[in-house]
């Protein structure tokens, strides 16, 4: 991995700084919020208190045998719904209707007030409508046989009446009252009766002056008019307290609300009986920040309850479990997240309590739009200055790292070029800087000072050694010649002949070392001429067989003249050096091949044998001299025979390399075309 895509990773280590910060701001949120709730349960203690004076205005507990879930509720409705048989104008939600099992199916059922008014509105479930006959309707209940509901009005100590309300078509309809004699018209009640796809619907008004403590709700269904209806009712044995919002402890609660908090206040049996306004209606509006923050500081801060659940039931019955521990004389708390907005809600439920009674519930609800606001700033500054800050280490470091690398590229590259172009006393990039990068490129810039000094004294060994032998060898050579003109015995003789063949070997290996410098000589002063490689070629691979003949040899020109301007002669000296390379290194019948192939502006001479590969140590050292990769060494494998062909290919401005083929050994020497290439073939 290089050094750009490793100071990258590194850079990534940065997001540690956000995630420690989102770490702060869920600890922060959960903090702010404990500390919330804690001053919240100190002023619903302190509320309460206050409230507990109030108790005259607090409803005394129900003298009803019926359970609490009997009871019913009235709603207050803002507005006057008109009796028309619609639920939609009493601007409740459908959830406040409360579900009762008829005979054939569900009766929904909801009790409002309104202007002095209870309106009652029902939907029932009825197969089969069964309509009251004219004239009919002063009656007993008991032995009525048509569809109806019913409303039970209870007072103290024993006063029944029930309201009775049955159509004789649909529309709207008479409504009958209880009396000593049976049932008779009431024209203070208004009904309206209207049929719908699977039942019927009522809605009814009906004076508060004419309810009591009590009330009670109750379906007549029947599929005959000669059955007698089946009863479905909301109490068991009598009818339930009928429970409703205190106008007085309304506007209690409403002028000790603060912004952006909630009052509710419940009787002994967690009955709504005052609410004030809801959460933010009376704050500083929505919270603001992007949509974007709100998904970033949700997916952070702690979940809790969905904020809706914090919400006045709309039945009227306040069952949450926090509040049923306050309905038990136990003080406790939880808190709610809007999905929406993120904001989240504290409540609190502290029992109202006068001398030793309970008399009620107080239930205290306070959003923390200023937690969120707070920590949508906090967040949107960690998050913009992370982005900042990563954007710009990361941009830092990459640019570091593309510097660094490039340095040290450079001095990669001009390393591998100095060695390549035998320009070894080269300074190399970077020489002059402090840094690591500086000693290395003065480190290489020895090293490479030290290796052209030790070239340059291989280079200079053979023509010193050729130069200082030849005067001793001289001698000796004389002297064994004056030698042979003496009378010797037979083994003097055998060891004169002996050292005479020793001397004459010397001779061979000090001209074989010359040759070398005889050839940088030539080149130097060599008459470059224009000629056609290719007959060059020909004409000297002709002559391999004869001088090789336990070889085979084959040479595949281009057509047409190759010309280039350089020295016949020497490249015929640089084709021997390879030829006689390869044949070193090849089997007897092997067959070894000359290529001349064309590359552009350029010409390739190939020779390709078939031998043993080359070892890849010795690549980079194979055209140096006095090296041999030869298992043993003869009197003429000084290893300077592929130096000589570098020395030819470089002075003809080309270059030669190595590489190992499928079977064998391939040399290439790329030359230069001459430039009138197109002149001489047009001749």
């Amino acid at each position: 991995m290089n050094l750009k895509r490793q100071l990258l990773l590194v850079s990534l280590l940065t997001l540690v700084l956000p995630w420690a910060g989102c770490q702060f701001i869920r600890e922060t949120e959960s903090a702010l919020r404990a500390g919330q709730q804690q001053m919240l349960a100190s002023t619903a203690r302190a509320v309460a208190e206050s409230l507990a004076q109030h108790e005259d205005e607090f409803p005394l507990p129900g003298n009803s045998g019926a359970p609490v879930s009997e009871s019913l509720y009235g709603h207050r409705i803002a507005t006057r719904p008109n009796i028309d048989g619609y639920f939609d104008d009493w601007n409740l939600d459908r959830e406040s209707l409360r579900s009762l099992r008829g005979a054939e199916g569900p009766a929904l059922f909801a009790l409002g007030l309104h202007g002095g008014y209870l309106y009652l509105y029902a939907e029932v479930t009825d197969a089969e409508l069964v309509y009251a006959s004219p004239g009919t309707a002063a009656v007993n209940s008991s032995t009525r046989y048509a569809d109806h509901v019913g409303l039970v009005n209870q007072s103290a100590p024993y006063l029944d009446e029930t309201l009775l309300f049955s159509a004789e078509a649909p529309g709207p309809i008479i409504s009958f009252a209880q009396t000593e004699f049976g049932f008779a018209p009431d024209p203070s009640i208004v009904a309206f009766w209207q049929e719908s796809a699977d039942g019927y619907q009522l809605e009814a008004r009906v004076p508060v002056s004419r309810l009591g403590t009590n009330l009670g709700f109750f379906v007549g269904a029947t599929r005959d008019a000669g059955e007698r209806p089946v009863r479905s009712s909301s109490f068991i044995a009598e009818p339930g307290n009928f429970v409703t919002s205190s106008e007085a402890l309304t506007e209690i609660v409403t002028d000790r609300v603060q912004p952006d908090m909630r009052i509710i206040l419940t009787d002994t049996h967690g009955w709504r009986i005052a609410a004030s306004d809801a959460i933010g209606d009376s704050g500083d509006g929505e919270t603001g920040g992007s949509a974007w923050l709100r998904i970033i500081y949700e997916s952070l801060v702690e979940s809790g309850e969905a904020a809706r659940l914090a919400e006045p039931s709309p039945s009227g019955l306040e069952n949450q479990p926090y509040v049923t521990a306050a309905l038990r004389g136990e003080a406790s708390q939880t808190w709610f997240r809007s999905e929406k907005s993120g904001t989240a809600v504290v409540a609190v439920a502290q029992p109202i309590v006068s001398g030793n009674t309970q008399i009620g519930t107080l239930v205290l609800q306070h959003g923390t739009e200023a937690i969120l606001s707070l920590t949508n700033e906090r967040l949107a500054q960690l998050i913009y200055v992370t982005i900042i800050a990563t954007l710009a280490a990361a941009a830092v470091l990459l640019g570091y790292a593309s510097w660094l690398s490039r340095r040290i590229r450079r001095l990669s590259v001009a390393a591998e070029a100095a060695l390549e172009n035998d320009d070894l006393s080269r300074t190399l990039p970077s020489a002059q800087s402090g840094d690591e990068v500086g000693d290395l490129s003065r480190s290489f810039s020895h090293v490479l000072r030290q290796l052209g000094e030790y070239n340059e004294y291989l280079r200079s060994l053979a023509s010193k050694l050729s130069h200082e032998l030849r005067t001793p060898l001289a001698i000796v050579s004389s002297s064994l010649d004056n030698l042979e003109h003496e009378p010797l015995n037979e083994s003097s003789a055998a060891y004169a002949a002996r050292a005479k063949s020793g001397a004459d070997r010397l001779r061979r290996i000090l001209t074989a070392m010359s040759e070398a410098s005889r050839v940088e000589e030539l080149m130097a002063h060599a008459e470059a001429v224009d000629f056609d490689l290719d007959t060059v070629l020909r004409s000297t691979v002709a002559a391999y067989s004869d001088a090789y003949d336990a070889r085979k040899f084959a040479y595949r020109g281009e057509s047409g003249a190759c010309r280039v301007t350089g020295s016949p002669e020497m490249i015929t000296q640089m084709l021997d050096k390879l030829v006689d390379n390869a044949v070193d290194f090849s089997s007897d019948n092997d067959l070894i091949e000359v290529r001349l192939e064309g590359a552009g502006d350029r010409a390739v001479v190939a020779v390709i044998n078939p031998g043993p590969p080359l070892p890849e140590r010795m690549r980079s050292q194979l055209f140096d001299s006095m090296v041999s990769v030869r298992s043993s060494e003869s009197d003429h494998h000084l290893g300077l025979g592929l130096y000589i062909a570098k020395l030819i290919a470089e002075g003809h401005g080309g270059t030669i390399s190595a590489d190992n083929v499928d079977g064998g050994v391939r040399f290439d020497v790329t030359l230069p075309v001459s430039a009138n290439k197109e002149t001489n073939n047009g001749q």
